[in-house]
Order: C-alpha cells, then sequence, then structure tokens
C-alpha cells in the first residue's frame, strides 16, 4: 500500500495521464510522466515529467527508479515496455492485461473462452485467409486490423459486394480479424475497478453515441433493463478476476434484442480509464480517475455511486471554442485538456451536464 507522498509513474502524456495526474495530486500522491511529445497536456500537472521513447531502457529505468508504482493510459504501451519496467517496480494493470487487449484476436479468443458472448470472429493473415473468412462469416462484417486500432482507424466496414482486395490495402494488408456485423439496439459500457485483494466496484451502465467513429456522447442511466445491466456488470467482473486485473478499466457492449430480452455482447476491452466514464468525475461520488489511483495505490475503492443523471459530450476540434458558453451554463462542468491547437477530429475538452435527481445509485459489486 503506497503513503501519501508516493509517487505514480505514467505512460502517456495524454489527457488520460493528465487526469489521473490531478487525481493523485488531491489524494497527495505525485505523478512522473513519460512521454515522446514534449507538449504532453499531462506534463502541464505532474510533479515531473521524461520525454523520451516507449523503447528507451535508459529513460524507463529513470521512471522506475523514481515510481512507487507505474500505470499506463492508453493500450497501445509496447508490451516490452511493460515487461521491462515490471523487472524494476510494480505495474498495474500488469502486462497479462496489455498483452490480450492490444491484439484484438487474443482479446477475443479470451472473452469467448469464459464463456462470455462476443460477435462470430475470424483470424485474417493475408488476403486468402479474408476471403475464407467472409466465407465463413458472411457480410456485411468489419474487417479490423489486429493491432493499433482507435477511434474506427485500422478497420473497414464491409458489405456485399464490396471490393475484398481494397479492404484488404486499406488496413495495411496486415494480421487482421474478420468480426460479424451486430444488428445492435444501442452501445454501452461498463466502468469498473479491481483491486489486488479481489475488491470490485462497476459504476452504472453508460450509453454511448458515436459520430465519425469517435465518442460524441456517454449519458447515465442507460435505456437498458436491470437484467441487461446485472449481466453487463457479471461480464465486466469475470473479465476482471480472469485478468488478475488491478486498476480501472472498461468492458465496451452491444445490446441486441431477442425473443428472451435483452442480450449482452462484448466489443472491446480497454485496460485503461476510458472517455465514456469521464460522467464519473461530477456525476458520481468517485470518479473513474480517483478510482484507478486507489486501486493501483492498494487503497479502498471509493464509492462509485451515481449522484444524479448525467451526459457526458466530448468537444472535438473547434468545440472547445464554445467554452466561455459552456461556463455560463448551470449545471454544465467544463474539463479542457491543455491542447493548443483545436484540430479537426482531435479531442480538446468534454462538458458534463448534471442533474441531481436526489436519489444515488447503489454500487455495483460481484
Amino acid at each position: 500500500m503506497l503513503k501519501p507522498g508516493s509517487t505514480i509513474g505514467i505512460l502517456g502524456g495524454g489527457q488520460l495521464g493528465r487526469m489521473i495526474a490531478l487525481s493523485a495530486a488531491q489524494l497527495g500522491l505525485k505523478t512522473h510522466i513519460l512521454c515522446p511529445d514534449a507538449d504532453s497536456p499531462a506534463f502541464q500537472v505532474a510533479a515531473g515529467h521524461i520525454c523520451a521513447a516507449y523503447d528507451d531502457e535508459a529513460a524507463l529505468a529513470e521512471l522506475a527508479r523514481v515510481s512507487d508504482v507505474v500505470t499506463y493510459e492508453f493500450e497501445n504501451v509496447p508490451l516490452a515496455t511493460a515487461q521491462f519496467l515490471e523487472r524494476h517496480v510494480p505495474v498495474r494493470p500488469g502486462a497479462k492485461a496489455l498483452a490480450i487487449t492490444q491484439d484484438r484476436l487474443l482479446e477475443k479468443s479470451f472473452v469467448r473462452d469464459l464463456g462470455i458472448e462476443t460477435a462470430p470472429f475470424a483470424p485474417v493473415d493475408d488476403f486468402a485467409g479474408l476471403e475464407a473468412a467472409v466465407a465463413s462469416i458472411g457480410l456485411p462484417a468489419v474487417l479490423k486490423t489486429r493491432r493499433f486500432g482507435y477511434d474506427g482507424k485500422g478497420q473497414v466496414t464491409l458489405r456485399p459486394g464490396d471490393d475484398l482486395h481494397a479492404a484488404w490495402h486499406a488496413i495495411g494488408a496486415q494480421s487482421a480479424i474478420l468480426e460479424g456485423f451486430v444488428t445492435f439496439e444501442r452501445e454501452v459500457s461498463v466502468i469498473a475497478a479491481r483491486c489486488m485483494d479481489d475488491a470490485f466496484a462497476a459504476y452504472d451502465v453508460t450509453e454511448n453515441v458515436h459520430r465519425d467513429h469517435i465518442l460524441h456522447t456517454s449519458t447515465v442511466p442507460a435505456a437498458v433493463s436491470r437484467q441487461a445491466s446485472d449481466r453487463a456488470h457479471a461480464i465486466a467482473c469475470k473479465i476482471a478476476g480472469a485478468l488478475s486485473y488491478v486498476g480501472v478499466f472498461a468492458v465496451e457492449l452491444f445490446i441486441t434484442s431477442a425473443a428472451s430480452g435483452e442480450q449482452v455482447i462484448v466489443n472491446e476491452i480497454a485496460p485503461r480509464v476510458h472517455n465514456s466514464g469521464h460522467w464519473t468525475q461530477d456525476g458520481a461520488v468517485t470518479s473513474q480517475f480517483e478510482q484507478h489511483v486507489r486501486a493501483i495505490a492498494g487503497w479502498p475503492l471509493g464509492d462509485a455511486s451515481r449522484l444524479g443523471a448525467v451526459q457526458m459530450i466530448n468537444l472535438i476540434g473547434a468545440d472547445a471554442h464554445d467554452w466561455a458558453k459552456i461556463l455560463a451554463e448551470p449545471g454544465a462542468h467544463l474539463h479542457l485538456y491543455g491542447k493548443d491547437e483545436a484540430r479537426a477530429g482531435r479531442k480538446m475538452g468534454h462538458v458534463n451536464r448534471l442533474r441531481l435527481d436526489g436519489r444515488v445509485s447503489p454500487t455495483s459489486t460481484c
């Protein structure tokens, strides 16, 4: 268990690292960021930082020297980086979670082997493999690179009559996975946390809407049945235990309709704090960022209860220019990431619109 004044090393200097660092500071903990980008938003709020590549072993050794525990803000940290650090300092979550979740085929296989439903999928190692996968799964389907995809990058939707050669080259003719298309009623996610002592807490199921493959809004409570909500929480708990996970993570899910009621299908796992959990900063007793800090520090988990109805809206590109208007809006809570240039498609901040309803939702546990 870390003591106040200890240092958390963070791999990655984006907005997630920034918000972890801010929450750590509120708890009397220091942070030290390693990131190759000199203008990283997290550098602005951390006690210290190292500007270096993730495979720079001298820099990693220095991060390990100054840190009591190391975490990461994104799942594409090189696995070798986490393994190197684990030889010198605790890394939470560990390399096992990173190895599985940064490879879509390993991730889908892991979830399926737990007896949890996913979309049908097949590996694609070459063009012949793509043809075989299409013949097996059918179209429509989604072709995704096995690694390094986010916000719709590294994937293409295939429909009957589409040019398979064009799709194969669109993803760089690299190892991939073909996933059957899921006709869903809504997209949701569960943000949850697990500690080393197996303590588990999950936030209310969040309903998500995407625009141009980027998360646009997250709304709680989600318009799902209690049965579907309980199933989603049970899935998150099972995944966390199987990974021996420590920290906050997200499970992205599809809700589909069936004669027996709503069905819950796993889409992806994110081994980190997550965009769809930003609502917790103002709409829950404990934010996902404080929860992550508590978990990796070995502290008791905080109360994950929801305070009211909340909608998070991402501020993408020029949306952030409306900051003054948002600040004047009752019930709106503005979070800007300290980025200089508001480029198209770039996440610049978010706003949480909170309506207190006088009720507190119960924390979900295993």
